[in-house]
């Protein structure tokens, strides 16, 4: 066994290469850690606590007032929140009730929330009141029946006065007039539903617990089905890396956001799991972060490699105590070693580099926490993962030290892309999900990811696909040619430039193409830098040579 999976050889002693994950509703985490830790702090949010059984309650009521808005089993619920505890009541209550969580960005522009409503067949929708504006915007054309209004206010008191229900109507609604037909205040909601326990039947392998959108090269985005036993088995599987955390005992610092899957498998699903406590942040600010740190004593800090950079050269950073931090996994884009030793050196903790991918639940390598490592490598394979290098165009496994695509195969592997056959048939073959990452892996098993087939760009930990961008610049009256590439940055790790050709006589600047973006992409995706040329390289057949562009960029 370990001659084929070389990588068996560097796990921990701790660690089994193989596990018996549960099969049942992800949200059994939430139940099974109120059962065990039912007065123990599940959330703290703004200085306000919330226990495992008030959390447990406020996920009974929303999952039993979500059948009374019709919801059945297989229903899709979008929540469209930043971290807060609104959100993961949203996010469990929509298990328990037999929906598919739709994580939705709360920085998506009016374009793209549309689009995913529409795509996911979103019937339901929680958003922050600060977003309404957007969801009144686009709800007219999508399938939205019924829209649930949460405040970050309301969930600075949450959950403990939801425990005295207020009068309910018939429907068990009582409806605010104030939003309008169809729009409800959450909190009222869930005041007037029941806490009685609320559990519909699923199969863990093949009902979804989660629609995530990712994008590809064609610049649509696409929905990856995870199932419940996905799920489960990556949170089990990222539990058992870090077999020193101790149930209850832990605190995660919860700045990476549950609308993204790394934030939602090993921070939120984690905790939860463990009967731990997140410590949330709607968003990251690095004064903050290291405030927090000081105060509160996290000992876990996933995040991504920016977060950290942001943190070490942040001009106070030495008035902090940050000897809490046991250990970071850092994902979502390379880590650079003198982050990882500088971090390290200021904290006392661990920090490693792991890898993964939406339609991975998402990880499926890491670095060992606390045994051997090596610099560079994105680590080795989680248990029950297996993993190979491939001939890109021939599927034919490579020997080490070979260069090819990574193709991984294991129980997070997702089940497709929602409503996209022909896309899932090209992702998936065997049972083997090939991830369009070039890489090669060493003779002791450590992977090392060497470039992306794909054009992704990953700025930031946030995923970015040209063609999107590239769209929104070409409807731009001015705009006669548009390319977008990633180009290396010192912070972002990669930020994105645009390469624009203009249509004659047009007198549009960069400011004026800036602005355009901003009102059609969320901020992360705006182009950062702009180029202006006569004209972009290309092939015989027409196609722009981006690759071309990138070298002239390195040279």
């Amino acid at each position: 066994m370990r001659s084929t999976k070389p990588w068996l050889g560097s796990y921990p002693a701790e660690v089994p290469p193989t596990y018996e994950y549960p099969k049942q509703n992800l949200a059994h985490f939430l139940v099974q850690s109120s059962e065990s830790y039912p007065n123990h702090t599940a959330l703290h949010f703004q200085g306000k606590k919330t226990t495992y059984r008030e959390l447990l309650d406020g996920a009974y009521r929303f999952a039993n007032a979500l059948a009374g808005l019709g919801l059945v089993k297989g229903d899709r619920v979008a929540v469209m929140l930043p971290n807060c505890p609104s959100a993961v009541v949203a996010y469990y209550g929509t298990l328990l009730a037999g929906g598919v969580a739709v994580m939705t960005n709360p920085m998506y522009t009016p374009r793209e929330l549309e689009y995913q409503l529409n795509d996911s067949g979103a019937r339901i929708l929680v958003a922050l009141d600060l977003l309404m504006g957007r969801v009144r915007q686009v709800a007219p054309r999508t399938g939205l029946r019924h829209v649930l209004v949460a405040s970050i206010q309301d969930d600075l008191p949450f959950p403990k006065n939801l425990l005295y229900p207020l009068k309910a109507k018939k429907d068990g609604v009582k409806r605010a007039v104030a939003f309008g037909d169809g729009v409800v205040p959450l909190r009222q909601l869930l005041r007037s539903s029941s806490a009685s326990p609320c559990d519909t039947p699923i199969d863990a392998d093949n009902d979804l617990a989660l629609l995530q959108y990712t994008g590809g090269t064609t610049g649509v985005a696409k929905g990856v089905m995870l199932t419940h036993a996905n799920l489960i088995a990556n949170t089990i599987q990222a539990r058992l890396w870090a077999y020193r955390c101790e149930r209850s005992k832990v605190k995660y610092l919860a700045a990476l956001p549950f609308f993204h899957v790394f934030g939602m498998t090993v921070l939120m699903n984690q905790s939860v799991y463990l009967g731990g406590t997140l410590l949330l942040l709607p968003r990251f600010e690095a004064g903050q972060v290291l405030k927090m740190i000081h105060k509160l004593k996290p000992n876990v800090f996933p995040g991504a490699p920016t977060m950290y950079i942001a943190l070490i050269h942040h001009p106070d950073v030495k008035r902090y105590d940050l000897s809490s931090i046991d250990f970071c996994i850092s994902g979502a884009a390379p880590l650079p070693l003198e982050v990882q030793e500088e971090f390290e050196r200021l904290t006392g903790g661990k920090l490693i580099e792991g890898y993964g991918l939406t339609e991975a639940s998402p990880v499926t390598h890491a670095n060992n926490i606390w045994e051997k490592r090596k610099n560079g490598s994105i680590g080795i394979p989680f248990p029950d993962t297996e993993c190979k290098i491939v001939d890109a165009e021939t599927g034919e496994e490579l020997p080490p030290g070979s260069v090819g695509e990574l193709a991984v195969r294991g129980p997070q592997v997702m089940k497709g892309y929602w409503n996209r056959p022909e896309e899932t048939g090209k992702a998936l073959k065997d049972g083997w999900l090939y991830t369009g990452d070039m890489g090669k892996m060493d003779e002791e098993g450590y992977f090392y990811i060497l470039d992306r087939r794909k054009d992704l760009i990953i700025a930031g930990g946030y995923n970015i696909y040209p063609r999107e961008v590239e769209e929104v610049l070409f409807e731009h009256p001015d705009v006669a040619e548009a390319v977008v590439a990633g180009v290396a940055d010192p912070y972002r790790g990669e930020t994105v430039k645009a390469f624009i050709v203009l249509r004659p006589g047009s007198a549009a600047d960069a400011e004026a193409i800036k602005s355009w973006c901003k009102e059609r992409l969320a901020a992360y995706k705006v182009p950062k830098i702009y180029e202006f040329r006569d004209s972009l390289p290309k092939t015989i057949v027409g196609k722009v040579l981006r690759r071309k562009l990138l070298e002239e960029e390195a040279e």
